[in-house]
């Protein structure tokens, strides 16, 4: 049972971390300055948002502006019926795990993929396959590799992990410390066993990320139109006062897709995220 927002106390700012995404407008000069400027410590960024330069210039911008990365977003997409198309993601995950150490950032969160009119069990398969693939490099690197589950509607094209469940049989099965899970609650917020399975990560030290937003009633897009916390029905605290209790005290990251917000000032919009993560998170 999730307790109450009212009597759970606000988290604690040190732990805000923002996606470059959810402020995509921004370049990641711009999104580390404006972060910084409102002590916002954490940035989780975006494979996009580091198009057009090298890794080391991003870690420079980063570094300049005295903040951390909780995570490279997003590896994964290992599905594919083709076998050199998957040998292929798998390289290019392999990459990324590079890039993600140069960055120092704690971890790549996977978002698995999915092909459509293929079996999901054997697509997850793959998952574990191509999971197990990149594990000498996550180990040489000292990066994370988090499974993040997406909502059902995306289990089409997208992500084959749709549960926390489905997510913890590929940890169970490759049994390392360095892979675990990202629970988005935007993905994750529906499901009738969430208690139990945070429970559960929180028992085998795999709870990775925390990633908030809320989820707009009516939703005008199921992409792009998540919305700020408290504009929604998640309840947000009570889940992080569960994730909390199963052990995690890690990054809390604000993951906003939306064109509404997006095409807002920018910084009012973080001021905002601030205000809201400061009331509902």
């Amino acid at each position: 049972m999730t307790t109450p927002e009212s009597q759970v106390a606000p988290p604690d700012r040190n732990r805000l971390a923002v996606h470059t995404m959810t402020t995509k407008p921004l370049s990641l000069a711009k999104a580390a300055e404006a972060y910084s400027r409102r002590g916002i410590p954490g940035i989780s960024v975006w494979v996009e948002a580091l198009e057009g330069m090298t890794t080391a210039s991003a870690k420079q911008i980063v570094d300049d502006a005295g903040l951390k990365v909780p995570a490279l977003v997003r590896g994964g997409f290992f599905c594919a019926s083709d076998s050199l198309e998957r040998g292929k993601r798998i390289e290019h995950n392999r990459q990324l795990i590079q890039t993600a150490a140069d960055l120092d950032a704690e971890m790549l969160v996977l978002v698995v993929g999915a092909e459509p009119g293929v079996p999901l069990d054997q697509q997850r398969g793959w998952v574990r396959d191509g999971i197990e693939s990149i594990l000498p490099e996550a180990e040489a690197a000292n990066v994370k590799l988090a499974i993040e589950p997406l909502h059902p509607m995306y289990a089409a094209d997208k992500s084959c992990i749709n549960r926390i469940a489905e997510a913890r049989v590929i940890c169970d099965q490759l049994d390392h410390c360095l892979v675990g899970i990202a629970v988005d609650v935007y993905h994750v917020w529906w499901a009738p066993d969430l208690s139990r399975e945070i429970k559960l990560l929180g028992e085998a030290g795999r709870l990775f990320g925390f990633h908030i937003c809320d989820w707009r009633v009516p939703t005008r897009d199921l992409l792009t139109d998540r919305g700020l916390m408290g504009d929604g029905c998640i309840d947000i605290r009570g889940i992080r006062t569960e994730v909390e209790a199963a052990g995690f005290d890690g990054w809390i990251e604000v993951e906003i897709f939306s064109e509404e917000h997006w095409a807002a000032d920018q910084g009012d919009y973080l001021d905002k995220i601030i205000q809201r993560y400061d009331t509902h998170s």
